[in-house]
Formats: C-alpha cells, structure tokens, sequence
C-alpha cells in the first residue's frame, strides 16, 4: 500500500500549481517594475497609460498591479501624478536588467539570432535559477 503520509499525486499538483502562481506573480511584479525604470529613463517619468500602452493591457489592469506593488513597497504614486520605484524597486529593477542581459548575451554567444534571443531572454530570465545564471555568466566571461 505504500507509506500512509506520503502525498498524492494530486496534492503535489496542487504544490506545483501554487509555486507558478507565485511565480506568475513574481514575474509580474519584475516586468512592472523593470517596464518603470525603462520609462523614467527614456521619458524622465512613468505614468499608468505609458504603462497600459507598453504591456498591451487596461488602465484598469495598470491601476490593480500598482495598488499591489505600493502594497509590496516596490512603488510609490499619487492619483494623476507620476510612479516612483522605492529603493526596493530600483534594486529589484536592477537585478531584472542584470539577470536580462546575461541570459541575451548567453543565447546570442550559443548562436540565436539577437531579435529571437531578446524575445527568448525575456520568458527564461523570470525563471532561470541562480545556479543556471551563474554557469551562463561563466560561460559568456562576465
């Protein structure tokens, strides 16, 4: 019958399912926070329309995610005013274009065309662990 506390499969599932939750959100929260630190530096400041127009998505969408990274100390903002990351969100920020780079100029040193690379760079940077980055960066010399 097997050992009585191991877990079902189900269960385990349901563990899996959780962590891509998190992880979704996680990535959400990089994207954002990586997407504001782009626009203060290209135009001096982000606002939600600039960021419902870069992600394709509703004001409404912009508004809930920013009321969550304020929540989360990423982000501070005023109604009709411009989005300021806090020191936590520039360091988050940092860390993404960081974690960006290596893994573009890891794909393009292995032979992938630079445009796919960046597209490809920007799914595997949310979830390469730090491990991987490692042997990428070893690999790449930086």
């Amino acid at each position: 019958m097997g050992d009585p506390t191991a877990r079902h499969p189900r269960h385990n599932k349901a563990e899996v399912f959780a962590q891509l939750r998190d992880a979704h959100a996680r990535e959400v929260t990089e994207d954002y926070v990586e997407m504001i630190a782009d626009l203060i530096e290209e135009e001096g400041e982000a606002r939600s329309v600039a960021l419902a127009e870069r992600f394709g998505v509703t004001a409404a969408t912009v508004n809930n995610t920013i009321k969550r990274l304020e929540r989360d100390g990423f982000v501070t903002s005023r109604p009709y005013r411009s989005i300021f990351l806090t020191e936590k969100g520039e360091a988050l920020a940092k860390k993404c274009r960081e974690r960006h780079q290596i893994v573009y100029s890891f794909l393009v040193s292995i032979g992938i065309a630079p445009e796919v690379a960046e597209f490809d760079a920007e799914g595997i940077e949310h979830h390469v662990s730090e491990e991987t980055l490692r042997v990428f960066k070893n690999a790449i010399n930086l």
